[in-house]
């Protein structure tokens, strides 16, 4: 497998794990497409191209240095210009891969934000009510992240020579269907139940030994669940605050998320939502394992194996 194919399973498994449908999907690419058409020929000389194929911007491919089968694979949660002198120094990577978008991918964070609403919509919520609350939300994590410097990690890269892609929507896609199975095959009642689910989880049971595995945000162990919800697994980044009290209203008792500000938090307990917050870096390690189980069954079906070197916060667990 080379980088584009690695790249290329990645995104089709998003889509496959997507809250959205496969029919959604395309419409929303549709429509991306219809509007470049309306463009001028000068606006579509500026256009990003990969708007029109990849329904998560958050993901690319930054730098192909050789386009060659993959053997060696350096995957971690947040890559920076350390990890690719890492790389340097372990000798033999043919690809680093990130789940944290970075360059391009970072600037385009606040694109994938829309899943958000289709999320919302899945769990009740009207989808008018999630866009109006989501859309001010998506505007402030745009001009947030306007100002970082992107490019650091990929030109660190391209000095260094590597090839470098990152995963994020479709890996986080991933963890969240895999919750979410698990939580509609075991049916717990009270969110102590909850929580031994989550801490059964291989990922959730390492992240327990230092420190940072599940933990209860708002409410007790002994409350009911009501209707749990994956709203903050997947989407991007947090969305509004607002958004409580109208996940209340649609008969939420429980959101499960990766973390959570303050903000966040009070606004949840004003809405009398349990909060469980199952794990920052485990909830992401678990996307990526899931992926890489994948893709490392998809080169032994093609006579190659594929060592993966897990860094920078990733819990490699193989399924």
């Amino acid at each position: 497998m080379k980088v584009k194919d690695i790249y290329n399973l990645s995104i089709k498994m998003g889509i496959e794990s997507d809250f959205r449908s496969k029919e959604q999907i395309e419409k929303f690419l549709e429509r991306k497409n219809k509007a470049y058409e309306k463009l001028s020929e000068q606006e579509k000389k500026d256009f990003d191209k990969e708007i029109l194929e990849n329904p998560f911007l958050d993901s690319r491919i930054y730098h192909i240095a050789e386009d060659k089968e993959i053997k060696k694979i350096m995957v971690g949660i947040d890559i920076a210009p350390a990890e690719i002198l890492m790389a340097k120094e372990i000798g033999g990577v043919d690809l680093i891969i990130g789940h944290h978008p970075i360059g391009k991918g970072l600037a385009s964070l606040a694109d994938v934000m829309d899943l958000q609403c289709d999320v919302l919509s899945f769990y009740g919520v009207p989808i008018n009510i999630a866009e109006g609350l989501m859309n001010p939300r998506i505007e402030e994590v745009a001009r947030g992240v306007n100002g970082i410097n992107h490019q650091r990690t990929v030109d660190a890269t391209r000095l260094l020579g590597f090839n470098l892609i990152n995963s994020h929507t479709p890996c986080d896609n991933l963890a969240a269907k895999f919750l979410k199975q698990k939580i509609e095959d075991k049916k717990p009642e009270f969110i102590e139940d909850l929580m031994g689910l989550l801490k059964e989880i291989p990922e959730y049971k390492e992240a327990m030994k230092i420190g940072v595995g599940p933990k209860i945000f708002v409410g007790r162990s002994k409350n009911h669940c009501g209707k749990i919800a994956l709203t903050e697994i997947t989407g991007g980044t947090a969305g509004s605050p607002k958004l409580y009290d109208k996940m209340a209203n649609a008969g939420i008792g429980t959101v499960i998320g990766m973390h959570q500000s303050e903000e966040h938090r009070k606004e949840a307990e004003v809405a009398n939502i349990n909060v469980i917050i199952a794990g920052h870096m485990s909830s992401d390690s678990l996307g990526v394992n899931l992926f890489l189980d994948e893709l490392e069954k998809q080169a032994k079906l093609g006579g190659q194996e594929i060592e993966i070197v897990p860094c920078s916060g990733l819990i490699r667990i193989s399924r």
